[in-house]
């Protein structure tokens, strides 16, 4: 696992990748945005329980980035490569 080699050893390998990266990407934008939100609702009280709701959310996505990477790892390293067996 985490091997550059993985990443576009087949065509397969490469559809997986590049599913991963728009998945980390989307995660990151989502995050990101969460934060921003959250931080302009703390400008008011009355926002201020919307913001740490996003404040949290946007904790748990930057959770699921690292995640998703070892997700992607793992997939890739599940997959099989050129000269291997099909037994």
């Amino acid at each position: 696992m985490f091997k550059s080699e993985l990443h576009d050893a087949t065509r397969k390998h490469e559809k997986v990748y590049g599913f991963y990266e728009k998945l980390y990407t989307t995660i990151d934008m989502l995050a990101g945005l969460a934060f921003l939100i959250g931080s302009i609702l703390f400008f008011w009280e009355s926002t201020m329980y919307s913001a740490t709701w996003l404040f949290v959310i946007g904790s748990a996505l930057f959770v699921a980035k690292p995640a998703s990477r070892f997700a992607r790892e793992y997939h890739l390293a599940q997959l099989p490569l050129p000269g291997d067996d099909e037994d």
